[in-house]
This record gives structure tokens, C-alpha cells and sequence, in this order.
């Protein structure tokens, strides 16, 4: 059956990305979230010597935008299926031995939010959230019909940064005993009842919510962790790291790494303060308003 043909994801940073990872003539680059393969191709065609090696574990990304790029650009361009938390073992697996930079772009897709079950809060959809089903059992359901209040509690808080979150767990809780929590539209309900609806709001007052579920539903910190431990040690001497992030505590997680990093003289920090979207990108791109790069070189 043919795959149902979705918008593009509009990528951020994009002249940032190619400014700081810095493409050479006959290098070899690995994005590790691929998407819809707007930073990919970028590289691409930045430098048409170069090679990518694009990652993701979203298979219907791969599938969806992979098969036309592939045929764009030949075997300039490799598609690899996996998480980029274990990249380590992703690149023995595929016998990789050569690697001039990484680009990490650790943002949800407008594609996933738009199309995938869970992610949005304005689509009544199964509460699901798993960024990839092949690798993962448990759904934000799962969690949300089976955790205890305080675990709840710590996600919703620590994820999420939601100042009412006893307040939300405890409606939850009420509400799980009548009837399973399992679609988007209960929990946007439930949260709206104590936050309140979104009028007037420039963001949905249920979005936080929605944002520490996915995030622990996918182990999204663990993983970037797990990533940024793997990529210094495999990108060769005088290639560039490149991460892309969203939300303040993957941010905060990049800028400690790095710092220590530099500290054990394992690498230059070349953004000591990150770099945010232009003016004119976030009046182009409203999803970039959030967004912050920052860079390193290994020494």
C-alpha cells in the first residue's frame, strides 16, 4: 500500500547548520534526524562532493521522504533506520568509518505533531506518542492509566516545567477511575478544567502536558545523552558537532557536555552563547521561535 504523501517539515537554522557543520569537498557527514530531509539537503547541496548519512527512527520519514532524495542524489546520500541514542552501535552495525561531522536537530516535526497519534493537542487522536512503535512498547496512555501521582507529578514538572502539575494529576487520577484516559481529547479536557481553554493564550494551555509525556514516553533526555557521549568520540579530529534544540533542558543538557568537554580539551565550543533564528526566519517560520544551536569542534 502507498504511503500517504504529508507536508514537509519546514526546517530551522538552516544556514546556521551549514555555517557551523561546515561541509567539505569529499566529507562525510551524518545527520542523525533526518525528518523530512530539509537539513540533509542542505548539506547536499552545499557541497556536492560530500556525503550524508541520514538517520532516523521514524520509519515513515525514511520511507516517505528517503526513496526521492536516494534518487537525487545517488550514493552521495545513505538512509539508515535507528535512534540516534545508540549511535555508537548503529554505525558498527553499518560498518561507518569515517565521520567529518554530525547534525542533531533533537525538535518534533510539524509532520509527527500533525499526523502521528498523541502529538497534537487540537487532533482527537489514540494516546499514543511513540516516535517509533517498532522500537517501543509503552504508550502516554500506558503511563498515564498506570503511574502513581508522585511519578506523574515528576513528569509532568520536571519535563514538562509545569508550575500546576499536582493540580492536573489530580483530576487524572479521578478521571482514570471512571474510564481509561486513552485519547488526546480527555486529557486536553481534563487539562483544560484546571488550566483553563486556550483563548487569548499564545500557546495551549495543555501543551507542557503534552510536551513531558512525549518526552518520556520516547526517553528523549536519556537519549541525546547517550548521543552526545557516542558523536565526540566518532567524528574525526577538526570535524564539527552540530545540535539543534528546542526545549531548555535539552538545550542545558548540550551546553553542560559541552563545557565539560571543553574543559577535558576534547573539544572548542564555537557558539558559547548558542544561536537563535533570525528575524526574518521566525516571521517565515513561527516554529523556530524556540529554537537555539549550538556548536562544537573536536579537538
Amino acid at each position: 500500500m502507498a504511503l500517504q504523501r504529508i507536508p514537509k517539515h519546514k526546517s530551522v537554522l538552516t544556514q546556521e547548520v551549514l555555517t557551523y557543520l561546515d561541509p567539505k569537498p569529499g566529507k562525510t557527514y551524518i545527520d542523525v534526524t533526518f525528518g523530512s530531509g530539509g537539513h540533509t539537503r542542505a548539506i547536499l547541496e552545499k557541497e556536492p562532493t560530500c556525503k550524508v548519512i541520514a538517520l532516523d527512527w521514524d520509519a515513515q520519514a525514511l520511507e516517505t521522504y528517503g526513496p526521492e532524495m536516494q534518487q537525487e542524489f545517488g550514493d552521495r546520500l545513505q538512509l539508515v533506520w535507528g535512534n540516534f541514542g545508540l549511535l555508537y552501535k548503529i554505525i558498527k552495525k553499518e560498518k561507518i568509518t569515517k565521520i567529518d561531522g554530525i547534525l542533531a536537530d533533537f525538535g518534533t516535526s510539524q509532520v509527527q505533531i500533525l499526523q502521528r497519534a498523541g502529538f497534537s493537542v487540537y487532533r482527537d487522536t489514540p494516546l499514543d506518542m511513540r516516535m517509533s512503535p517498532s522500537h517501543q512498547r509503552i504508550t502516554a496512555a500506558d503511563i498515564l492509566n498506570t503511574s502513581s501521582e508522585q511519578k506523574l507529578c515528576e513528569i509532568f514538572w520536571q519535563l514538562g516545567e509545569e508550575t500546576r502539575a499536582r493540580s492536573v494529576v489530580r483530576v487524572i487520577l479521578q478521571e482514570r477511575i471512571k474510564k481509561p484516559i486513552t485519547t488526546t481529547g480527555q486529557l486536553v479536557d481534563i487539562v483544560e478544567s484546571v488550566l483553563g481553554g486556550p483563548a487569548g493564550r499564545r500557546i495551549h494551555p495543555a501543551t507542557k502536558i503534552f510536551q513531558a509525556l512525549r518526552m518520556y514516553v520516547n526517553k528523549e533526555l536519556d537519549n541525546i545523552h547517550a548521543f552526545l557521549s557516542s558523536a565526540v568520540t566518532v567524528i574525526n579530529k577538526g570535524g564539527r558537532l552540530v545540535c539543534i534544540s528546542f526545549h531548555s533542558l535539552e538545550d542545558r543538557a548540550v551546553k553542560q557536555f559541552f563545557k565539560e568537554q571543553e574543559q577535558m580539551r576534547v573539544l572548542t565550543v564555537l557558539t558559547p552563547k548558542g544561536v537563535v533564528s533570525s528575524e526574518q526566519e521566525l516571521h517565515e517560520n513561527a516554529s523556530a521561535r524556540s529554537a537555539r544551536l549550538r556548536a562544537a569542534e573536536i579537538a
